[in-house]
């Protein structure tokens, strides 16, 4: 076919925009019948918006197609940096022009009224963009069979908005249900301009899309054949110009704080679309032009954009548009298959992390197979993304939706949201449940002040894509997401995820090895927030070299911790999970110990140690490891012994050791004579996670006679009743462990730590008093 873009010119100045973009052109009144049909086949006659049984007939067509002026010519070929820095200028120079993106007849209930911000945000409504107009991008040639629509199917929209209205999210006369308290306000879609377009596509990209527009129908069939997974008709750049202005006005909108968050349900996608050509249904990059738009029109409060893609595909198109840019950090996760999964080619594998000023600001997390789940996702938001995002401190979160079950995407935050990783997608090939989409989002929703928007990328499953978007939703109005009820990562999923950090952690020191179990750091630090806060405990260095890094920021303690008071010494685990830095067992004991008069020393043993020296994770041995853990931590309770409980003047010092941690107390025991002579009494609690054979902590009499009898009749260990010890050659246990395991008791319950310590608050009270010589009454 002819080509049209040669035939352009401009007239006067390129910034001068009036003259020098031209528009969609109205199409012809005798339009492509097989359009028609389709267009009018994927409303399904539900739209009472768009008149009767939802046909618009050639007229009312016209009037959706934005009209812009312009002249065919040829572009001249300018410096294209120049360019977008004329566009940028232009940008910035001249207000956008807010047109109405809505039919006429369309609903205006719910939508938002554009005053003055609230103050407070819990205040402020969670947006949803929506328009019916984007569904009239759709094939040329209708499809054999029903089953054989497109996978970038019109409806998908509509399914989603259908759930979200029928789930009383937002108020539809269509749809008669009770209506939530605080629903989705919406934000109207508009036309994205050419300015907004080119700051991220060349004019000559802008203009290709634009001449579809009054490109006859068979040539457009023919150009479909041409381009890569994609499709046209004489209304695609119309749609096209939505889907981007409704990217850009939903970000505004969240931006701006018009609304707290928001999600917009827009097509056709973007972040496949890369600055020269269309590709992967999608036409332009509509989240990478918000993120531009928002940072050029609120410099001041909007200059770092985090864009978080899980779509089970990469964004190719993402990543281009931001690859040198220190200001936006691009995320990820998707099936790569080694470059052998669409868009193919190495650049989605973990070695392309950016370049010059933008270097370790793009991340990618490769899954080398498809048929990842929730484990894997989770474990790599809480190994990767969430204590990078943190790092980062964004001002907006793009999250890049799509729901894939059996094909998968994932976006940014503001978040690019494909759902093609969701179960029963069958381009994805993943099984990502919507629960696990809620989570993902819920994790994301702290991050830059809770300014989330969420735009839909992938997804092709009806059902999935329906469900996955309802859930994130209600996870932007502030439900909590449900239980995950698996959350072990697959071999393959957890390797990748760990080679990445490997990679990374030279651009982001949070993912360095002496913070290799990110998640759990992060419960800790929230823990010693609350510490520091509830009880005023301050830090207690460790100034020993082969173990300060370790245990930074580990060992707390009370002020009077070395005043002639009773002191109370805590050795435990790290938090056990994502809700545990909320309901803290220990809670209830440091409570009764400061009632009591007592002074405390928490300490945290991390499950991961540090070298003074930075360690090559490549070359990461587990067992190795293991082993050093072990030394390093007996060498921290000698330590903590020796410089910070003996040399003080407590009046008695009680040791609890919770978990693995109890055998540090016993080590103490057999290397440290003084330890024993100053001790009024040992408790431990062990479950079957802690010491999974019957051979527990035991005491040594080699040095001292009598320290085993001491241990007897000095301490409480309480070990779960399901515990192996309690079982000899399968049967019963008769008689308890001997005294060298001290005064061991089966608990009443058959659970971990946190369970037993609820349910011998009682009996660790009454013996901690009976050691210390008071009474039950006091």
């Amino acid at each position: 076919m002819r080509d049209t873009m040669n035939e352009m010119e401009i007239d006067g100045p390129v910034s001068a925009f009036s003259g020098f973009f031209p528009g969609p052109r109205r199409p012809s009144r005798e339009l492509n019948k097989h359009t028609n049909d389709l267009v009018l086949a994927s409303t399904e006659a539900v739209d009472h918006n768009s008149g009767a049984a939802g046909r618009a007939s050639p007229t009312s067509q016209d009037k959706l197609v934005t009209q812009q002026s312009g002249h065919a010519g040829q572009l001249s070929m300018r410096d294209t940096i120049e360019i977008k820095q004329d566009v940028a200028q232009g940008l910035r120079s001249a207000p956008f022009t807010e047109k109405s993106s809505s039919p006429e007849d369309e609903l205006a209930e719910g939508e938002i009224a554009w005053t003055k911000p609230l103050i407070q945000p819990k205040l402020l409504a969670t947006g949803l963009c929506y328009d019916v107009r984007m569904r009239y991008h759709c094939e040329l040639e209708p499809p054999k069979a029903r089953l054989d629509f497109h996978p970038e199917d019109p409806r998908r929209i509509y399914h989603i908005y259908r759930e979200l209205c029928q789930a009383g999210l937002y108020k539809d006369p269509q749809f008669d249900v009770p209506i939530i308290d605080k629903p989705l306000e919406r934000i109207r879609a508009r036309d994205a301009t050419a300015p907004e377009i080119c700051l991220v596509h060349t004019p000559n990209h802008y203009h290709f899309v634009a001449s579809t527009a009054a490109t006859p129908d068979e040539e457009l069939i023919h150009l479909e054949r041409q381009y890569d997974s994609i499709y046209f008709n004489r209304l695609t750049f119309s749609s096209a110009l939505l889907s981007a202005g409704g990217a850009i006005e939903t970000c505004k909108a969240v931006v701006s704080g018009r609304v707290k968050n928001a999600i917009a349900v827009i097509r056709p996608p973007g972040h496949h679309a890369e600055c020269n050509r269309p590709m992967g249904f999608c036409l332009f990059d509509n989240v990478s032009i918000a993120a531009k738009v928002c940072q050029a029109d609120f410099p001041d409060i909007c200059r770092k954009v985090l864009v978080l893609d899980w779509d089970v595909h990469h964004g190719n198109g993402i990543q281009q548009a931001f690859y040198n840019d220190p200001n936006v950090l691009y995320i990820s996760i998707h099936v790569h298959e080694d470059g052998t999964f669409y868009p193919q080619g190495p650049y989605g594998d973990h070695l392309h992390w950016g370049a010059g000023p933008g270097l370790g600001t793009n991340i990618n997390i490769p899954w080398p197979t498809k048929g990842m789940g929730d484990a894997d996702y989770l474990y790599a938001f809480q190994q990767v993304v969430m204590p990078v995002a943190y790092d980062f401190d964004p001002d907006l979160v793009i999250s890049v939706f799509s729901s894939y079950n059996e094909t998968g995407m994932t976006k940014l935050r503001p978040v690019a949201a494909g759902f093609d990783a969701a179960i029963g997608d069958q381009l994805g090939g993943c099984f990502v449940t919507p629960t696990c989409y809620a989570h993902m989002t819920h994790m994301l929703s702290p991050l830059a002040g809770g300014k989330l928007v969420v735009c839909l990328e992938g997804g092709y499953n009806l059902a999935s894509i329906s469900k996955s978007a309802l859930a994130v939703t209600r996870t932007l109005l502030g439900e909590p997401p449900d239980r995950i009820r698996y959350t072990r990562p697959t071999k393959s999923g957890s390797e990748t995820v760990d080679m990445v950090r490997a990679y990374q952690c030279c651009f982001w020191p949070c993912l360095r090895s002496e913070s290799k179990s990110n998640s759990k750091d992060a419960l800790r630090a929230y823990q010693k927030q609350q510490l520091c806060d509830d009880y005023d405990m301050i830090e207690l260095s460790v100034f020993r070299d082969r173990i300060s890094k370790s245990f930074k920021h580990q060992v707390l303690a009370t002020i009077n911790y070395a005043d002639a008071v009773p002191l109370l010494i805590i050795f435990h685990d790290p938090l056990g999970g994502l809700t545990s830095c909320k309901y803290d067992t220990l809670t209830w004991y440091r409570d009764w110990a400061i009632k009591e008069g007592f002074a405390i020393i928490d300490v945290n043993f991390p499950n991961h140690i540090a070298d003074a020296d930075d360690v090559d994770e490549l070359d990461y041995d587990k067992e190795l490891e293991q082993a050093k853990q072990a030394a390093e931590r007996a060498e921290l309770a000698i330590y903590l012994w020796e410089n910070y409980i003996e040399p003080n003047d407590s009046t008695s010092i009680i040791f609890f050791g919770v978990g693995s941690p109890s055998r540090e107390l016993v080590h103490l025991l057999n290397h440290r004579e003084s330890f024993f002579q100053r001790i009024s009494a040992i408790v431990a609690f062990i479950d079957a996670s802690s010491f999974p054979t019957p051979a527990l902590p035991s005491v040594s009499d080699q040095n001292t006679y009598y320290l085993s009898k001491w241990y007897k009749q000095n301490s409480l260990v309480y070990v779960s009743s399901g515990h192996p010890v309690w079982k000899v050659d399968g049967a019963e246990r008769e008689r308890r462990p001997g005294k060298r395991f001290g005064n061991v008791r089966r608990s009443k319950v058959d659970g971990g730590v946190n369970d037993m310590l609820d349910a011998e608050r009682e009996g660790v009270a009454e013996f901690v008093r009976a050691r210390m010589g008071v009474g039950k009454g006091r």
